[in-house]
């Protein structure tokens, strides 16, 4: 079984302070322990890589490199994904829903994944099962 791991997510794992911080933390522990394939984008990469380095600085973007990006499945963008993603954004028109959601919602779709690690309610609007529950 696959976990999809959101921006939301991730940035909470690699900042303490951040809100949801343990509970994601005790999430992402036990899909490990659990044998889950955690599964991601290289978008999602590219955004949590930009919001650690404007936030936080460099240090915390080698960490993510070095030490979480490694236990992730990377699922790359293709040109079609990136089609259908910007179709859901355009026909959503919701000012708050990114096209990095999007391109989420479309690898989940296509991965058959259900379940998403992350801080973000657009995940649950979309009908998939958000972890931790009580972040």
């Amino acid at each position: 079984m696959s976990v999809f791991v959101d921006t939301s997510a991730l940035y909470a794992l690699m900042v303490r302070s951040e809100r949801g911080h343990e509970a994601v933390a005790t999430a992402f522990t036990s899909c490990l322990e659990d044998g889950k394939t955690l599964v991601s984008s290289n978008y999602v990469a590219v955004e949590t890589t930009a919001l650690l380095q404007r936030r936080i600085g460099m240090p915390a973007v080698r960490d993510f490199n070095q030490r979480l990006l490694p236990l992730l499945s990377v699922s790359w963008i293709t040109e079609a994904a990136h089609r259908r993603a910007a179709a859901k954004h355009a026909a959503a028109d919701r000012r708050g829903l990114s096209l990095v959601d999007c391109t989420s919602f479309v690898v989940m779709e296509s991965e058959g994944i259900r379940e998403v690690l992350a801080l973000d309610d657009d995940f649950s609007r979309q009908g998939f099962l958000v972890l931790p529950p009580e972040a």
